[in-house]
């Protein structure tokens, strides 16, 4: 087992990496301090993990909240179901919400956490590959809205994030390859060592290799920790791990939520960031090429959907938090293994990109 710390002072807390950790009650005693818990977890990842987590709770007073899965059900109506079953429960500010899910249920989870009583305790258990290297890491909480996602949340730190490498061997390959997305992006906005690493790996992380897994996890987990901590509210810094976001969210808002998973439609934008970042001057041919051709290794969609024109894009990329006072902001790359924050954008060079970046 690794043990990863994200250093907040206070709100610190560690990162848990390793094999069958759900099934040791001293990680739930160490950080449950309360005698009421509530599990939040979905349909899909309760039957398969769920009898597990309250063997290691055995002793409180437990409560489960089951969500029908998919992103389409991170909403204020599956975070009413939570506030209304904590209160059915009488259950007290002292009371530990714990997440067992994907990024979904971690921002659900963690939102109503932050909201209920003016805020609980909880704890991240991700059972998706994009959510143990990325959302359950930082305490971004958030649901969606109908014209944009992620726009209605808080920051909330969790108690900690148990990160059970062995809960991804029921994960489906396309849910897997949506996570390698999230992996990938840590290598182009700051690491290049891992970035190379990954182009010679990447076949070995679809095959599950554990020790392939498990090192991509810890040092994706490992670049996270040390953005959060040197900038917990996305001030500066934290705005990097944003690459290919805006594109993506925009996707996945056009879409429909659940039309297009958050890694596949991240894996475009990262691609049209590029392409940008190309435009502008900052990156050659071939540091485009190699990341469109390790994305596509990872069995990833590159283009854009056809049905999103350019027009809609930019419609969509204006509700974002990113941007500041009405004016677009675009996390880029000026090389590989490093993410740049322009104060603005290219109008010219970001339609250019919109129209013709996998349209041709």
């Amino acid at each position: 087992m690794k043990t990863l710390r994200v250093s907040l002072g206070e709100r610190s807390y560690p990162i848990y990496i390793g094999s069958n950790l759900i099934d040791e009650p001293e990680f739930f005693s160490r950080h449950i301090l309360s005698s009421q818990v509530m599990v939040v977890s979905n349909e899909t990842v309760a039957p398969l993990y769920l009898a597990r987590v309250l063997r290691s709770l055995e002793g409180r007073q437990v409560a489960t909240v089951i969500l029908p899965d998919g992103e389409a059900h991170k909403s204020m109506a599956s975070a009413m179901a939570v506030f209304d079953e904590l209160l059915a429960r009488k259950f007290s500010r002292n009371a530990t919400l714990v997440a067992l899910g994907g990024g979904v249920v971690g921002d659900l989870a963690g939102f109503a956490a932050a909201c209920y009583q003016r805020g609980v305790p909880f704890m991240q258990i991700p059972t998706t590959l994009l959510a143990q290297v990325d959302s359950s890491v930082g305490g971004k909480t958030a649901v969606n809205h109908p014209l944009g996602k992620n726009m209605i949340g808080a920051f909330y730190q969790p108690q900690c994030v148990l990160a059970d490498t062995a809960v991804l061997n029921t994960l489906a390959d396309r849910e897997l390859s949506a996570g390698l997305a999230e992996v990938v992006k840590y290598g182009l906005i700051r690491d290049p060592g891992f970035f190379a690493w990954l182009e010679e790996n990447i076949e070995a992380l679809l095959t599950r290799d554990q020790a392939a897994l498990s090192y991509a996890i810890e040092r994706s987990c490992a670049n996270k920790a040390e953005v959060v901590a040197a900038d917990e509210r996305e001030t500066g810094e934290r705005a990097t791990l944003n690459l290919g976001h805006t594109f993506g969210h925009a996707i996945e808002t056009g879409l429909g939520y659940g039309a297009c998973l958050h890694g596949e439609a991240v894996a475009i934008g990262m691609c049209q960031a590029a392409d940008l970042s190309r435009r502008l001057g900052w990156l050659s041919d071939g540091d485009v090429e190699r990341v469109v051709r390790i994305l596509r290794r990872a069995r990833l969609p590159v283009v854009p959907p056809a049905e999103l024109d350019a027009e809609r894009f930019l419609e969509l990329m204006a509700v974002d938090k990113k941007n500041v006072d009405g004016k677009l902001r675009l996390i880029l790359l000026d090389k590989i293994g490093r993410a740049t924050l322009p104060l603005g954008v290219d109008v010219v060079a970001l339609k250019a990109t919109l129209d013709e970046y996998g349209r041709d």
